[in-house]
C-alpha cells in the first residue's frame, strides 16, 4: 500500500514572506511524504523575485495581483478572487502562511472559507494597538483566531495567544526562521562593488503608518546626524512611492547620505553585520541585528518584538527627530552603553525553527 504524500501549499507574496519561508520550504522538501507547492501573491514583484531567485523557488502558482500604488481593498478583493481557483484545484492538506502581511492574512481568510487547515508562521505577536503597526496587529490577529498550527518565535509570542484563549495543544515555541534564512545568507559570498568609509549607519524605514508624517521627521534626524558626525547613512529606499518620494525629496544628493536600491538579501545581510548601528522599522531587521549583535534603535512608537527591548540589544526611539539624534549620538559617544547593546543576548532563535516546524507538521499530520 502506497500512502499518499501529505500535500503543503505554502503562499506568501512580500519579501520578508519569502526570506522567513525559504527555511521551511527547504526543509519540507527534505521529507519524503511530504508534497510541498509554493503559491505566491507577488504583493512585492520586484522585491520577491529577487529572493524567489536567491533561495531557487520556482513558485507553482504565480497570482501575480502587484499594481502601481494599490491600496488595502485592493489587494485583499484581489487575492481572494485569485487563490480561491488554486485552493480548489490543489486541494492542500495544510495551508502555511507567515506573519502578518496582507498576503498571509488574505491566504488564512481562503482557507478558512475552503475549510483547509492553516499553520501560521510567527504568530503570536502583538503590540495590543489595533493601529500600529496598521494593518499588520490585525491580520496577525485574525490569522491566529483561524489557524490550526501555532508556530510562535518566543516564549512572549506564546503566552499572548494562551492568554487570547488559544488552545495551548496548537502553541510550539520554535523561534523565528530568520535567523535560518540570515543563517544561510551569511554563507553565501556577497558581492561588494566598493567597501563603505566611516561608521556606518544602516536605515530602513517603510511602515504605512509613517507615511504621514513619520518618514519626514526621520529623515529630518537623519540629514542632523549627516551634518554633525562623521558617518555615512546608508538608507535602501523601499519602492513604495510613498515613501520613495519622501525620501528622496528629503535626502537626495546631501553629504554622507547614501540613498541606494534595495538590496539582495545575502547584500543586505552582509551590509547589517558591516553596520556600527542600525535604525528600522522593520520587524526581520529587529531580529536579525539582534542576531548580528548590532545595537538597534527600533524607528517606531511600540513593537511586537518585546525581546529585543528586554535583552538590552535594542531601544525604542519613535520618529521624534531630537529622540533619534541623541540616542544615536549616545551610541557614537558612549563606548560603555555601546559594548552594553552589542552584547545583548539574541532572543530569536538559534537558526534551526524550520525543522522545528516540519517535525511538529510531521507528528500532527503524518
Amino acid at each position: 500500500m502506497v500512502l499518499r504524500a501529505l500535500k503543503v501549499l505554502l503562499f506568501f507574496g512580500t519579501r520578508p514572506e519569502a526570506i522567513k519561508l525559504a527555511p521551511v520550504l527547504q526543509a519540507l522538501r527534505s521529507v519524503e511524504r511530504i508534497e510541498p507547492v509554493v503559491c505566491v501573491s507577488a504583493q512585492h514583484r520586484e522585491l520577491l523575485d529577487k529572493v524567489l531567485q536567491l533561495f531557487s523557488i520556482v513558485p507553482d502558482y504565480d497570482l501575480d495581483l502587484m499594481h502601481h500604488d494599490q491600496d488595502l481593498f485592493q489587494i485583499t478583493r484581489s487575492i481572494l478572487e485569485r487563490i480561491e481557483p488554486v485552493l480548489s484545484s490543489e486541494r492542500p492538506d495544510l495551508v502555511i502562511v507567515q506573519g502578518d502581511a496582507h498576503t498571509a492574512f488574505a491566504g488564512a481568510l481562503s482557507s478558512y472559507y475552503a475549510k483547509i487547515p492553516v499553520a501560521h508562521v510567527e504568530a503570536g505577536l502583538r503590540t495590543h494597538d489595533k493601529y500600529a503597526p496598521f494593518p499588520e496587529e490585525m491580520n496577525r490577529s485574525f490569522i491566529d483566531r483561524v489557524a490550526d498550527l501555532h508556530f510562535a518565535p518566543t516564549k512572549n509570542a506564546r503566552e499572548n495567544l494562551l492568554t487570547e484563549g488559544i488552545a495551548k495543544e496548537t502553541v510550539y515555541v520554535t523561534g523565528n526562521t530568520e535567523i535560518d534564512a540570515l543563517f544561510l545568507a551569511r554563507e553565501r559570498v556577497p558581492l561588494v562593488e566598493e567597501p563603505i568609509s566611516g561608521k556606518v549607519i544602516l536605515v530602513t524605514a517603510h511602515r504605512r503608518e509613517s507615511f504621514h508624517g513619520g518618514i519626514l521627521r526621520i529623515c529630518a534626524a537623519l540629514r542632523e546626524l549627516a551634518l554633525r558626525r562623521n558617518v555615512t547613512i546608508v538608507y535602501p529606499v523601499h519602492p513604495n512611492p510613498n515613501v520613495r518620494r519622501t525620501v528622496e525629496a528629503e535626502l537626495a544628493g546631501r553629504e554622507r547620505i547614501s540613498l541606494i536600491d534595495p538590496l539582495d538579501y545575502v547584500s543586505f545581510v552582509h551590509l547589517m553585520a558591516h553596520a556600527a548601528i542600525i535604525l528600522t522599522d522593520s520587524g526581520g531587521v529587529q531580529e536579525g541585528a539582534a542576531a548580528l549583535h548590532i545595537p538597534l534603535l527600533v524607528l517606531r512608537d511600540t513593537t511586537e518584538r518585546v525581546e529585543g527591548l528586554q535583552s538590552g540589544g535594542a531601544r525604542l526611539v519613535g520618529t521624534d527627530p531630537e529622540k533619534i539624534v541623541a540616542e544615536v549620538n549616545r551610541l557614537l559617544d558612549d563606548k560603555h552603553a555601546y559594548k552594553e547593546m552589542a552584547r545583548a543576548k539574541n532572543p530569536y532563535g538559534d537558526g534551526h525553527a524550520a525543522t522545528r516546524i516540519v517535525e511538529i507538521i510531521k507528528e500532527r499530520f503524518l
